[in-house]
Formats: C-alpha cells, sequence, structure tokens
C-alpha cells in the first residue's frame, strides 16, 4: 500500500515515522520526502491496519493525517515523462553536465539505428557526425542558439534547451546540470510551415463560385489534382492561381505532407536558389551556422507550389530541370546529393509558349512542368459569381473590422458586375475591404464603392455623357443592360439575376430598346 503522511516540518522527523512502521515489521521499499508530507510505499501494509498506523504514529509529535495514494508521486511524474518522451515524434535526448547522454527517446533511438539503452550509455559525440559538438555545448553553459547538426548521416536542426539546478527562487538563472536537446527533421519542419500557413485547410470548396467556368474547372482540377504529375497552372494575375494549387494538393495523396510555396519573381536569384535547395554551413557570407535546408527538403513527400515560375532565372530554370529528372539536388556548397520525392505545381501570368520562342524559357522545362494544365478564368469571364464572392469579402472584412454584416444595393450591385475587373478576384477583394473600412453605412452604394476604388464604373459611363445627373444614369442603365441581357435574354431572368423586381427591368429595357429589333 501507498501512503500519504503529513508532518510539521522539523528535524528527525521523517525518521521516527519510518521507525513506526520498522517497529511494526512493515518494509518500505519507497519513500519520497516532500515537506509537508512523506510518500511511503509498503507492500505489506494492508488497509485494516492503518487505524493502529495511525494511532502509533500520533505518538511521533507534528505528524498529522494519513491518506491512501495510488501512486507515489515521485513515480507518477517519471511515468508521465517516459509517456512523453515515448509519444514525442521528434527525437529528444538529455544530457549531463559532461555531454554524456542520460536519456533518449524512441524516436532518437530510430533515428540513431540503436537501442535506448545503448543511446544512454555513449556521449554527444559518439552519436553526432558534428566533431566538436560536445565540447562546444559545454564551454558555453548549454546555452547556444539553434543549428543544423547531423545525425546518423541525416540532417536535423537541433534546439538547446538548458537544465539548471535552482538557486533559491531562481530557476531560469542557475548552475547549468545539462541540456535537453531536440532534434526537428526537415520534413517536420516543413509540415509545421504548412500547418501554420494553410490553418483554415485546402479543398476545392474555398473556390467561391457556381459559374458554369467554375464548375467545369472544378471538375478537370479534381480529376487533375490526383494525378501525381507536375502542374502548370495559367491565368491572369489576381484570378486565385494558388487557391487553384493548394485545393488540388489538398484532394491529392500528399495532402497529409507539406505544401510550400515560393514566390519566384519576390526574390533575386541568389536567395531564390537558396530558399529552393538549401545551403551548408558557410556557403557563403551570411549563411546561417550549421546550414539550412530548403524547400524540397522540408516538403519531401508533399507538394512545392512554384508562383510565378515565368520569372525564374535561366540558371535557375537549369537547376529546377535537373531536378525534375530524377529528383536529386545538392544544397549550395555541398557534393552530396539529397534525393527527395516532391510533386512541383507551378504558375504564371505569362504566355510560356512565347517565351520559349523568344528564348526566355527552356523548352525543355516548359514541357516537364506542363505535364496537367489548368486554366484559371478571369473574373470578368464569370460574371455570375462577381456578387458571390462580393459578399464572401463583405463578411471577411466586417469581422475583421468588427463591424455588423452590411450588404449591397441594386446599385452597387450592378456597378460591381458590370465592372471590367482588370485585377481580377484580388481587385474585388481591395475595392470591398476599402469600402467597408471607410464605410460606416449598413447598406453599401455603388458610391461607396466608386469613391473606394476610384471609379470602378468609368468603362461603363463615358466622358462624353456626363454632362447632367439623369444623361449619366441612363448612360449606365444602357451599358449595364446590353451587356448582360445576352447573358440573361428575358427580363424574368435579367431581374433575378440583378436582384431586382420583373417589371423595373421590363420597363427598362422597352426604354432603351433591348434587344434590338432588326
Amino acid at each position: 500500500m501507498r501512503i500519504n503522511i503529513q508532518f510539521k516540518d522539523r528535524v528527525g522527523i521523517a525518521h521516527e515515522i519510518l521507525a513506526v512502521l520498522a517497529r511494526r515489521g512493515l518494509n518500505v521499499v519507497a519513500v519520497e520526502v516532500d515537506p509537508p508530507n512523506i510518500y511511503i510505499d509498503s507492500p505489506e501494509l494492508l488497509e485494516f491496519m492503518l487505524p493502529s498506523l495511525q494511532a502509533d504514529c500520533q505518538s511521533v509529535r507534528g505528524v498529522g493525517e494519513i491518506k491512501v495514494l495510488d501512486v507515489l508521486p515521485g513515480i507518477r511524474r517519471r511515468l508521465n515523462l517516459d509517456t512523453m518522451m515515448a509519444v514525442m515524434e521528434d527525437p529528444v535526448l538529455a544530457i549531463d553536465a559532461s555531454g554524456h547522454i542520460v536519456i533518449a527517446n524512441f524516436a532518437a533511438a530510430t533515428a540513431a539505428r540503436m537501442s535506448e539503452a545503448s543511446l544512454c550509455q555513449r556521449s554527444l559525440n559518439q552519436v553526432l557526425d558534428d566533431a566538436g559538438i560536445q565540447e562546444e555545448l559545454v564551454s558555453c553553459g548549454f546555452r547556444l542558439p539553434s543549428r543544423e547538426v547531423s545525425l546518423n548521416g541525416e540532417p536535423y536542426f537541433m534546439d538547446v534547451t538548458p537544465v539548471s539546478e535552482p538557486q533559491g527562487v531562481d530557476i531560469a538563472h542557475g548552475r547549468s546540470v545539462g541540456a535537453v536537446l531536440t532534434f526537428h527533421a526537415p520534413t517536420r519542419i516543413g509540415g509545421r510551415l504548412h500547418a501554420l500557413q494553410h490553418s483554415e485547410g485546402s479543398g476545392f470548396h474555398f473556390i467561391i463560385g457556381e459559374s458554369e467556368q467554375i464548375r467545369s474547372l472544378k471538375t478537370r482540377a479534381a480529376r487533375v489534382a490526383v494525378v501525381d504529375a507536375p502542374l502548370l497552372i495559367t491565368g491572369e494575375t489576381g484570378t486565385g492561381k494558388e487557391l487553384l494549387a493548394q485545393a488540388c494538393h489538398g484532394v491529392s495523396g500528399r495532402s497529409t505532407a507539406a505544401f510550400l510555396e515560393l514566390n519566384c519573381a519576390a526574390l533575386p536569384e541568389s536567395l531564390a536558389e537558396s530558399e529552393l535547395f538549401g545551403y551548408m554551413s558557410g556557403a557563403f557570407t551570411g549563411a546561417q551556422r550549421g546550414g539550412k535546408p530548403g524547400l524540397f527538403e522540408m516538403a519531401d513527400g508533399g507538394t512545392v507550389f512554384l508562383d510565378e515560375i515565368g520569372e525564374m532565372s535561366l540558371y535557375l530554370q537549369a537547376k529546377l530541370l535537373r531536378f525534375l529528372n530524377d529528383g536529386k539536388f545538392r544544397r549550395i556548397g555541398s557534393d552530396k546529393e539529397v534525393k527527395v520525392n516532391v510533386r512541383i505545381i507551378s504558375a504564371t501570368h505569362r504566355n510560356l509558349r512565347k517565351m520559349v520562342q523568344e528564348g526566355s524559357f527552356r523548352e525543355d522545362l516548359f514541357y516537364r512542368l506542363n505535364v496537367l494544365h489548368l486554366e484559371m478564368p478571369a473574373l470578368r469571364e464569370r460574371p455570375d459569381d462577381i456578387l458571390p464572392l462580393a459578399r464572401h469579402f463583405i463578411e471577411r472584412a466586417c469581422t475583421q473590422a468588427q463591424k455588423p454584416v452590411c450588404r449591397l444595393n441594386s446599385s452597387a450591385c450592378a456597378a460591381l458586375v458590370s465592372n471590367h475587373w482588370p485585377g481580377n478576384v484580388r481587385q474585388l477583394q481591395n475595392v470591398v475591404f476599402r469600402a467597408i473600412t471607410m464605410s460606416d453605412q449598413r447598406i453599401l452604394d455603388a458610391v461607396d464603392l466608386d469613391w473606394a476604388e476610384g471609379s470602378i464604373t468609368a468603362e461603363v459611363v463615358k466622358s462624353d455623357t456626363t454632362e447632367s445627373w439623369e444623361i449619366s444614369v441612363n448612360a449606365f442603365e444602357r451599358s449595364l443592360l446590353e451587356s448582360l441581357y445576352p447573358q440573361y435574354p428575358s427580363s424574368r431572368k435579367l431581374a433575378t439575376r440583378l436582384a431586382t423586381s420583373h417589371s423595373m427591368i421590363a420597363t427598362k429595357l422597352r426604354k432603351y430598346g433591348i434587344p434590338q429589333k432588326r
């Protein structure tokens, strides 16, 4: 039986309590003293003996109540620690003040390819491939920034957490008696980056729209997504190519692995190369000590999305082509080849075929990237999706601004639908966010959108028709109805599209002679 005896702390009281058990002939196999408690494990102590034991203990000055325990606190902590270490996916080692391993979890034993018991009989220098790391840790008091190390020939990022002996109440600045080392594989780092960047998830339901163009795109994309081959997504800027790439990854066989992206137009050639392929320690001035894995290593088993692939330099195109051929590459400054398994999804708003003819894009790379192809339609090509997208952005903008959800009146709807949207969905989102931010109205009018964007209806209302309010309104109405009537060739369909009354639309159509008689 395991018991907890409470007492008032004084010199020798624990010894007197144990003497009581000894006089009763009770064997004690474990004792933990943590004033004002002493925890005792005595297998021979039975429950019916507790009243008499309590009476005997009362003879000891300062002894209080006896309670029965299921397990001693120290043993409970050790069991919890063992369980925590066992379930951790990252390798973890605990070392003493001289750098010898005292605790190793199952993941560390697996990475080192030896048993936990064998691992705990070795020093850190005998396990890591980096000579001198043990001496460096000891000399700096186990306060070392994160760095890359090699464990059994594989790269890991090592985080060091010093273990300090408390000095009074100051635990953080006590004497270092060792450290806990946590090792992060590149793929684990990539998985965490993916989780941080795509916490909302991915899938085709995030692509908003019910137009024929979007339904057709989703059907085609669902087939393409499950084929494990390079995919090229083309379309104008702001159409949502990255969102489509995420959706394809989310339904592919790689959905549980990382999806990492690189904008080829956002970085100079040297930085883009190090981001993709990684580098070794000292590879160039300013390189992180210990080296750094690239996106291909961190996304092993997953997907790398190369946005604006048309902006990639010819030098990087050649390196990417070699990687696509056999899945192998070398880090900058390394002579060791690394082989990974990733799917490449690329996107561009440029005409790659024309760039191939001009010699600014490699023809062989173009055919390697264009195994599968999807075209993201421009927003003006799917006017049915403009208002659903606008309402979605309104809800998000109102939530961010902590405002009640606004809605659009018929004039605002007409202005949004009739706009050409050269910036596509991104421009629509910007218009809505600016309007929500700058307007205090619960119902947004075309004027609110126009003021926020800077005359988004300029293509509808020509400068030569703005001599009066009535003429300008008539010109806007005529242009809007003429542009929509071919898609909704009846007053009822058009009224439903513009969320207004059938009789008003019929009157306007007669007023402007739409459709024109031949």
